[in-house]
């Protein structure tokens, strides 16, 4: 592409009659259950729509039916101009749809799960290896074709289904929340792809718990509980935000929150990180009081300002929430298990150290998948262990919970020894591990009491426990409810409620998070600040970004390797060399394209609804930009040099330690 073309032509603009995809009152019920309410939107071609909305909004249920996977009980949908319910047959042949669990065969390789759906949908033999390497080329999964699918990372399970998908190129392509539980790379990686489709004439439908996804769609819906709120670019969501956003700054931000939320009971406010946001009316009087407040209190304050809403703010805003209890962490005596009797009380470790790791190694065959790692986590720290898929972050932690036993290296966690005493740590840790482990078949209830019995509570002791158990995680109203029949959101409060039943003094948190909506992403750390405060040590694995900024320090690990470790605040300040510049532009992704390769930029990458530049001379880099933005004839435009966030740190850090390994082993094989 010539770099110095308009910007504008390299923008799908489709015409306005022509449509992908069209809802019209939507409905479907399950017995009294309404699932998904009259919901009624049009895609067009070409366009990316995302549905947004909180776990069992329907999101899942209004994909299925526009795949003819299920019949709607009233309304009408519509396919490339094919009837979904009585076309069904033709809806296919113009459809491709990626569900949320992966269909993919894991003893067949990356080339014969292609091969499987090319033949399953009739695709042609002649041409169609042609079409296979297309679809390998611009996914990076040539190198892979022989590899199992059993043996690929969740990134690459995902750009492998995707193939698989579009192996037939589709007229319309459902992805219901395609990069769920996969790292910030990944999803760089397949958010280019995307993009690449559309560019082919592809419209996209995708459904997202993450609202960063959200801002890089053509327009977005807004769904809760089966109704759809509102549709728009993210910049008309954005307009029906319902108040002001002021975003302070600091490293008490955790304590700042409490003081506000306290203080200024009829407002919203929440923390992000290092940041603290406040939902008002009065943004000067709220301005006023909170500085007042911060300062009585001797609290640091590095920055006061109003800030523009995010897509987060305005969903939180918008969507049906039930406030979660905050935790007490000691209920009387009668409910107290009997470790808390026999040993220290709850969050009390009889050092101050709760795990102690050096040269902890595992080894499976050739493959090392936790390489010589060496750390210490304090009580009472919310300990983050950050890494790409198949970093070796689980592994780790099944080692600590004495799941596994190491091949090399020694670890103590609560003092006990991780190879001699791992049935002792079993007894006095909470472990929630990637895959929830309940009970599909049995109730809230019964599970609670299950993992009660395990925990040797009985008799009143349990009734205490189960109670405030069900109490802490909002589940009082659901104990008769099936397992099975909640959602994502609602088991991982009934995970972590079966987790910290005997009160442990210290949690392990194995992606915790992964596929739950902001609002229960938000409750859920409410609870882990909760007991954090009251000394109960949190270790914490995820790919989340923003979760990572929650965190007391955090290792980033990379291929069994721990890269970085510190502070939020030291890896983006200390440990991360380059310097980001924020753009904010109309069509962000085609804007990437001519930025890429400008003297000075080393990386342009997606970042919400804007990019973020990646340069080692911020100046330089500014000077290359507005002059390419001139010849373009850009006008306008934003651009500012910005602290790095977390995701920033995290791809500069493995990208640096990619270079590195390759420079000492030139022909190894890449990631």
């Amino acid at each position: 592409m010539d770099p110095h073309q308009n910007i504008m032509d390299t923008t799908k603009t489709p015409a306005a009659d022509a449509l992908a995809i069209e809802a019209r009152d939507l409905t479907k019920r399950f017995g009294s259950l309404v699932a998904v309410d009259q919901v009624s939107f049009q895609v067009k071609t070409g366009e990316i729509f995302g549905i947004v909305g909180p776990d069992g909004a329907g999101k899942t249920t209004t994909l299925r039916m526009l795949a003819s996977i299920m019949d709607p009980t009233s309304g009408t949908a519509f396919i490339a101009g094919f009837d979904t319910k009585t076309k069904a047959s033709e809806v296919k042949e113009h459809l491709a749809y990626m569900s949320q669990r992966f269909g993919l065969y894991p003893d067949l390789t990356v080339g014969e799960n292609i091969s499987f759906y090319a033949d399953l949908y009739g695709v042609p033999k002649k041409g169609r290896q042609t079409r296979v390497d297309e679809l390998l080329g611009f996914s990076h999964m040539k190198p892979f074709q022989q590899r199992r699918a059993q043996d690929l990372s969740g990134g690459m399970k995902q750009k492998l289904q995707l193939i698989c998908a579009l192996i037939h190129t589709p007229t319309v392509l459902l992805l219901d929340e395609p990069t769920n539980g996969v790292d910030p790379v990944s999803r760089r990686d397949f958010w280019r792809i995307l993009y690449k489709i559309v560019k082919q004439g592809v419209s996209i439908l995708v459904t997202t718990a993450y609202l960063d996804e959200a801002e890089r769609c053509d327009r977005i819906g807004l769904l809760d509980q089966g109704t759809l709120l509102a549709t728009g670019t993210p910049g008309q969501i954005k307009e029906r935000m319902k108040g002001a956003v002021l975003t302070i700054r600091s490293p008490d931000a955790r304590k700042i929150n409490k003081l506000l939320a306290r203080q200024l009971p009829n407002l919203d406010v929440n923390v992000f990180g290092d940041f603290v946001h406040i939902v008002c009316q009065q943004i000067q009087e709220t301005q006023k009081k909170a500085r007042t407040l911060i300062q009585d209190a001797g609290l640091r304050l590095d920055e006061i300002k109003q800030a523009p809403p995010t897509l987060e703010d305005v969903f939180v805003s918008m969507m049906s929430t039930k406030p979660m209890t905050p935790p007490t962490l000691h209920p009387d005596p009668v409910g107290q298990s009997d470790l808390g009797k026999k040993g220290q009380p709850p969050g009390r470790i009889p050092d101050k150290t709760a795990v102690r790791v050096e040269g902890l190694t595992r080894i499976f065959g050739n493959f090392t998948a936790v390489d010589h790692l060496s750390f210490e986590v304090p009580r009472g720290e919310i300990f983050g262990f950050l890494g790409p898929n198949g970093a070796g972050k689980s592994t780790t932690i099944r080692m600590l919970c004495g799941l596994l036993t190491p091949s090399s290296g020694k670890g103590t966690v609560l003092g006990h020894d991780i190879c001699t005493k791992a049935e002792k740590i079993k007894q006095q840790i909470g472990y929630m591990s990637q895959k929830f482990s309940l009970y599909e078949d049995l109730t809230v209830r019964e599970n609670i009491q299950f993992y009660g019995g395990i925990y040797r509570l009985k008799g009143p002791a349990m009734d205490a426990r189960r109670t405030w158990a069900m109490e802490m995680a909002g589940l009082t109203d659901h104990g008769k409810t099936l397992t099975k029949n909640l959602s994502v959101g609602w088991k991982q409060r009934l995970s972590l409620a079966c987790a910290i039943l005997h009160e442990p003094p210290i949690l392990f948190l194995d992606e915790p998070t992964s596929g739950v909506d902001p609002i229960s992403r938000r409750h859920f750390w409410d609870l882990i600040y909760t007991m954090a405060d009251q000394g109960i040590t949190v270790f914490v694995s995820t790919h989340y970004m923003e979760e990572a900024e929650y965190c007391d320090r955090i290792a980033l690990i990379y291929k069994g390797r721990m890269i970085a470790m510190g502070t939020p605040m030291e890896l983006k300040t200390q440990k991360m060399h380059e310097q980001i510049l924020d753009l904010r532009c109309d069509h962000p992704q085609a804007m990437a394209e001519n930025l890429a390769g400008l003297e000075g930029v080393r990386d342009v990458a997606l970042f919400g609804a804007g990019l973020h530049v990646v340069t080692r001379d911020a100046v330089q880099a500014q000077r290359s930009i507005r002059q390419r933005l001139a010849n373009l004839k850009v006008t306008a435009y934003t651009i500012e040099k910005i602290l790095p966030g977390m995701e920033d740190v995290f791809i500069s850090l493995i990208e640096a330690d990619d270079r590195n390994q390759k420079a000492i082993h030139p022909h190894q094989e890449n990631r």
